[in-house]
């Protein structure tokens, strides 16, 4: 079992100045926030390799387990380690949603 990273939010807002998280990596990961669909770096990408927590550096998904589902967002059917990635029911904005996190650090992903 991985152990947790619990930070308050003052320490995770110190990671933008120490680097460790770029202003939109801090809006997503930590407030929840989305890129606009179809924008982001990984959404088409088809490179072999692993995909990282951005604000903790675990591991959550593989390349190999990607696929286009249509939604303009990075699409997964497995985690590397089902540890290490949790979800919870998002009933905001008049939908029914899985919001998808890391386990061990919390963030968004």
């Amino acid at each position: 079992m991985t152990e947790k990273i619990e930070k308050t939010d003052a320490e995770w807002r110190a990671s933008l100045s120490a680097e460790q998280l770029t202003p939109e990596q801090y809006r997503v990961c930590r407030q929840q926030g989305t890129e606009p669909a179809f924008t982001g770096a990984y959404h088409d990408t088809k490179t072999p390799g692993r995909y990282l927590c951005a604000a903790c550096g675990a591991e959550l998904f593989s390349s190999d387990h990607k696929y286009d589902s249509g939604s303009g967002w990075p699409s997964f059917w497995q985690p590397s380690d089902p540890e290490m990635v949790a979800s919870e029911r998002d009933v905001s904005h008049g939908m029914v949603r899985t919001e998808v996190h890391c386990d061990r650090c919390g963030s968004h992903l």
